[in-house]
């Protein structure tokens, strides 16, 4: 198996041109045509001598890995299947029929959904193949956990898809917990947002976590990028019941290491809250989230649920959502409904599976 070259940082590049005898500065040759000119191939970096490109290409390839099936929603929403082979290093455990041998490696595929909204081209993409995390009500849980993606494989998703040139932003929402394959992910977003990679503001990026307390508190002290925790009920008993997580880091603690950053500039943290009919969308739980949130500058999602087989919930009635809304909204927190996107090619929220 070849060595992929995305990911790595132009001291990286450098190190491997030097021990193939070219010259030092073709480290910074392959960075520019790795994030600038986003080639596919080490035979299209042709101010590297055909000898160089030779030699380099017996050892490496860029790890741009082509998708291999595609699917257009009504509403203008494609989701792309990626063919990947996973690592199986042990991350987050909760239950030990979730985790795999270390240095295991495993065939898996995952998807990515990239959502056009007037002028903005989001790309939801993934960090996992399957997850161990185990959420009750999304079908990439319960498949389990098949192997983190590397950083390669995790670009590889922003310069496959055919609207890579115009893509504006970024959302870490996809398959699996980004925060349980932390060096990985946050290599991507070094690559994503350094000016010698893609060069994007870390206001275009948004990482998604149910709130792995350990790398969350990292991801903190490290990164600028903006971040959403996947809240969906405010009694723990409750979060439990959907959240296995909820066990080892119940959502009171994720709320107090929040408090000890400052949310009021560019960097911002909001909410996600999955409603389903009967068991979150009272009023009873709309006043006990504003209890858990008051103070805090950040924002709430409200997302409508997509059944999905053997879960027993619907999605509430329109009306019983924007009460929802206007009850939080009357406490002070601000508060979206999110629209649905993909929903019948299976790209919305909590059913992305890794298969068409």
């Amino acid at each position: 198996m070849k060595i992929k070259l995305l990911g790595k940082t132009p001291e990286e590049l450098k190190k491997i041109a030097v021990a193939e005898g070219l010259p030092a500065f073709t480290g910074a040759q392959m960075a520019r045509w790795l994030y600038a000119a986003k080639v596919r191939t080490i035979d299209e970096m042709t101010n590297i001598s055909k000898a160089g490109r030779k030699a380099l290409s017996e050892k490496y390839e860029t790890g741009v890995t082509p998708y291999s099936g595609v699917q257009m929603s009504s509403d203008g929403t494609r989701k792309y299947l990626f063919p990947v082979t996973c690592t199986g290093r042990r991350g987050l455990a909760l239950a030990d029929n979730l985790q795999v041998p270390e240095d295991s490696m495993e065939q898996g595929a995952v998807e990515a959904v990239m959502i056009p909204d007037n002028d903005r081209a989001t790309l939801c993409v993934s960090s996992q193949s399957g997850c161990r995390m185990g959420c009750r009500f999304c079908m990439t849980g319960r498949q389990g956990f098949h192997g983190h993606l590397s950083a390669a494989d995790i670009l590889s998703q922003f310069l496959a898809v055919d609207e890579s040139d115009r893509l504006t932003n970024a959302v870490f929402m996809g398959m699996g917990e980004p925060l349980d394959n932390y060096e990985n992910v946050m290599r991507a977003i070094e690559v994503l947002t350094a000016e010698w990679g893609f060069g994007w503001s870390p206001k275009r990026i948004t990482l998604s976590t149910i709130g792995v307390i350990p790398a969350l508190k990292r991801y903190l002290d490290e990164c600028r990028c903006h971040l959403a925790v996947s809240l969906h009920d405010p009694f723990p008993e409750e979060r439990l019941s959907l959240m296995p997580v909820e066990k080892a880091y119940n959502i009171k603690d994720i709320i107090s290491l929040l408090r000890e950053y400052d949310f009021s500039g560019q960097r911002r943290v909001s909410f996600e809250y999955t409603m389903f009919s009967g068991l979150n969308d009272s009023i009873r739980h709309a006043d006990a989230l504003s209890r858990l949130l008051k103070g805090l500058e950040c924002r709430v999602n409200l997302i409508r649920f997509h059944r999905i087989p053997d879960f027993p919930y619907d999605c509430p009635p329109d009306a019983v959502m924007k009460r929802f809304q206007e009850r939080l909204e009357s406490n002070g927190i601000l508060t979206t409904i999110r629209a649905s996107r993909g929903e019948d090619i299976l790209a919305a929220c909590g059913m992305l599976a890794g298969k068409h």
